[in-house]
């Protein structure tokens, strides 16, 4: 790479992870205690940069790194899973690296082959990639005001970004902004390059602790080599929404399997049966009991929906062709529908069945619904259906998009 790219600070004893096997084991490791401080970083807005770190320090970061740059390249199942697992810990955390993994994505597709072999590199050293993508007051969340300009032999950024998820924690933040053509382009710039404010502004009742911040781009100079043109990915088939997605849907189901451990322990220690039941204890009313089974079940189906869609985008990075990356853009908008749904309904259901004593402020179980309500803001499910109807219907092919 350039020269004028400097290195973020490498990370201290970056684990190194053999298997997917243990890439489960160290995810539900570092859960257990990541989820032992999860209310009280959301209580108080704290945010978990040591927790980063950790997660850096374990390899896991590095675990979609291709075989041939250094990694194991775990399949999308388990990177689904992995994500999960975090997530049911603590969502935010599950949510800060969805871009990172999205990233990697981006540049096994279009990156040159120096690219990948230096930002790999960097993956595997524990770095962490943030997004600087999303942008408020424009006319629809796919334009872009943020643009790349020539300048000498690299290019200057200006723009302004919000919900930068991860960016405050990030050693790269990546920049995508538009050329003069209207071209996407995606450019990693290290956290520390002149002309970069990152504004810790991120006030949703959700997901308090992502990160998502606004990032200020002013003059921002960019080497020519660390610019990758992230248009390419959206003009042929690729996994890149795909990989996107399926993450974002493990986010989901992670908090559906976090409010649901919630309200079966709060029902069998704390809820009282209702008047009519006729049962000495709320765990034993036959409605409660009931109602216990189908989001049982329900999070049975999600988990073997993401399972199917995880194989389905392993299958079209294997033999990318318009056939397979279609069927994995369709299996995992299935998935994303059915842990949206679950993880909303899922947070309603753990005061239905707990009733009023849930609600106290001190115990900050609704922080379960205010984070599905939040993360399911994501690429409006809606569009999914439609996408999906479409094609059985119509033969009508989804777009190719980072949000499918």
């Amino acid at each position: 790479m350039s020269h004028v790219i400097q290195l973020a600070d490498p990370q201290d004893a970056v684990h190194r992870i053999a298997s997917e096997e243990e890439a489960l084991a160290v995810a539900r490791d570092l859960a257990e205690d990541f989820a032992a401080g999860a209310s009280r970083r959301d209580l108080e807005r704290s945010l978990p940069h040591e927790e980063l770190d950790r997660l850096s320090a374990s390899g896991l970061l590095a675990i979609t790194v291709p075989s041939e740059y250094g990694g194991i390249d775990v399949s999308n199942a388990v990177l689904a899973e992995v994500t999960a697992i975090l997530s049911e810990a603590d969502s935010s955390i599950g949510q800060i690296p969805q871009n990172h993994f999205y990233i990697l994505e981006a540049l096994r597709h279009d990156g040159s082959e120096e690219q990948k072999r230096f930002f790999f590199g960097r993956a595997l050293a524990g770095d962490r990639f943030g997004n600087a993508l999303s942008e408020v007051g424009t006319k629809t969340v796919g334009t872009y005001n943020t643009r790349i300009t020539p300048d000498g032999v690299g290019y200057r950024i200006n723009g302004r970004k919000f919900y930068s998820t991860g960016v405050l924690f990030a050693h790269w933040v990546t920049i995508f902004a538009v050329d003069a053509d209207d071209r996407l382009t995606m450019s990693f710039v290290p956290r520390a390059t002149a002309g970069i404010e990152i504004v810790d502004d991120w006030d949703g009742f959700g997901q308090r602790t992502t990160g998502s911040g606004t990032t200020i781009l002013n003059d921002v100079y960019v080497p020519s080599d660390a610019v990758v043109r992230h248009h390419k990915g959206f003009e042929r088939p690729t996994t890149i929404g795909s990989v996107g997605q399926i993450i974002h849907a493990a986010i989901d189901l992670g908090i559906a399997r976090a409010a649901l451990k919630e309200t079966i322990t709060f029902v069998r220690e704390r809820a009282r049966p209702w008047t009519d039941s006729g049962v000495e204890r709320a765990s034993d009313d036959p409605l409660t009991i009931s109602r216990i089974g189908e989001l049982a079940i329900r999070i049975e189906a999600a988990e073997a929906t993401l399972e199917r869609a995880g194989r389905r985008v392993d299958q079209a990075q294997i033999t990318l062709n318009e056939e397979n990356a279609v069927a994995a853009t369709l299996s995992v908008a299935a998935a994303k529908v059915l842990t949206t749904e679950l993880a909303i309904d899922a947070t309603n259901v753990l005061f239905e069945l707990a009733g009023t004593a849930s609600t106290k402020r001190g115990l900050n179980l609704e922080r379960y619904w205010r984070n599905a309500r939040t993360h399911t803001l994501h690429d409006p499910v809606r569009w999914k259906y439609h996408v999906v109807g479409n094609y059985h219907l119509n033969r009508v092919t989804p777009p190719k998009s980072g949000a499918l």
